[in-house]
């Protein structure tokens, strides 16, 4: 396992180059997030990388050898690198289990395509301030549990559960049934402070940096927070958004049990 430097001065990233390697440590169960596969390359052992993936459910995604070379840092990778998420996935259950354990309603907090890892990471340390039970993001079109997340998020991605699902929406369905209320965070919508975060379970929905929540999980919301815009700038970075709302939904509950 190599562990190179980027072009980002303050970002490394543990990967595994190579096909043989990559193989062995997928066999090996090794704590493997994502799969980067260059686009040329089709032939001999590549379907066999796949298939392993699929089997353990890892993420694979096409790249161009430019970028794994940079990845590498000229380590030969022959057409395959996997990154090393920096701490193990949990899942929903066990985020749910936190509460169960604590006595409290369920804190959630989900992602919703947020791609940036220095958004998700300050996301999960403001989540760990707050006492948030844990952090849900889609398995694809998101950013994962990278060094850079681990980074910023001051070690915080090592201590909050953090899961990986495959269907947003889905899992969203299900925590509806186990009376979690769903809170989109959206331009248009309630008012921040006027909005009752301290009865009954919270899951708390942040869209991504472009373009907010997506439609299907916009469909699944049972309320809208919005914060208000004075100035000239009509939105705020996804990861101040949240802990902006973070801390409502913290200072609420704390009123409420004093």
């Amino acid at each position: 396992m190599e562990n190179i430097e980027n072009k980002d001065k303050d970002t490394k990233q543990d990967v595994i180059a190579g096909r043989n390697a990559v193989i062995e440590a997928l066999k090996a169960e090794n704590n493997i997030d994502t799969i980067f596969i260059s686009s040329t390359e089709t032939q001999g052992s590549i379907n066999k990388i796949k298939a392993l993936a699929r089997t353990a459910g890892i993420v694979v995604k096409s790249s161009t050898t430019q970028k794994l070379d940079l990845m590498c840092d000229g380590v030969a990778h022959q057409g395959v690198v996997a990154t090393i998420s920096c701490a193990e996935y949990q899942t929903v259950e066990d985020i749910l289990a936190v509460s169960a354990k604590k006595g409290t309603a369920p804190f959630i907090i989900i992602a919703d395509e947020i791609e940036d890892p220095h958004n998700l990471g300050a996301i999960i340390r403001t989540a760990e301030a707050c006492g948030a039970d844990g952090v849900i993001i889609p398995k694809r079109r998101s950013a994962s549990l990278s060094a850079t997340v681990y980074k910023t998020s001051a070690g915080a991605a090592s201590v909050v559960p953090v899961a990986k699902v495959s269907n947003l929406v889905s899992c969203i369905k299900d925590l509806k049934k186990k009376n979690i209320w769903i809170y989109g965070a959206e331009m248009e919508g309630t008012s921040w402070c006027e909005l009752d975060f301290a009865d009954g379970g919270v899951a708390l929905v942040i869209g991504s940096e472009g373009s907010g929540l997506t439609r299907l999980i916009k469909e699944e919301c049972d309320f809208f927070a919005t914060l208000p815009m004075l100035g000239q700038i009509n939105s705020l970075n996804a990861s101040v958004a949240a802990g902006i709302l973070m801390y409502e939904v913290t200072r609420q509950r704390i009123n409420k049990n004093k």
